[in-house]
């Protein structure tokens, strides 16, 4: 599967992202001379974790019959010279008791994305 990003019909910055029959339009806020059309590719990249956690957790609370109604993640990031640093807060609703929810947080720090963005990254790049 390959993801496409080409300029958006309409917009300043906008750029259309094609997953799949998925397309979300992406752009930046009016500080750096965007329209605020869609998220940010900061914005989609803390989006990312947020997603994989909210749904790892839900898919290992099921397997194990844990009482998980919810789960809530609120993702932040802060920015400096070489250091890019993710805040997630994971909120769990349900009847849970303490082990499971220490449980739930340890297995929040295997999401696949998370992996990801914790081990090491190689981009390789090309014109075509």
């Amino acid at each position: 599967m390959s993801i496409k990003v080409h300029k958006a019909p309409q917009g300043l910055l906008q750029h259309q992202i094609d997953i799949r029959s998925h397309h979300i339009i992406t752009d930046e806020d009016a500080t750096v001379g965007g329209e605020d059309a869609g998220p940010s590719p900061h914005d989609l990249l803390d989006a990312a974790l947020g997603a994989c956690t909210a749904l790892t957790l839900t898919l290992y609370a099921k397997r194990k019959g844990m009482v998980l109604q919810d789960v809530r993640v609120t993702m932040t990031h802060d920015e400096s010279p070489g250091l890019y640093q993710l805040h997630r807060r994971v909120e769990l609703i349900g009847d849970l008791s303490d082990a499971e929810r220490t449980r739930l947080l340890e297995i929040a720090n295997k999401c696949p994305i998370h992996k990801v963005l914790s081990g090491k990254i190689e981009i390789d790049s090309a014109l075509v």
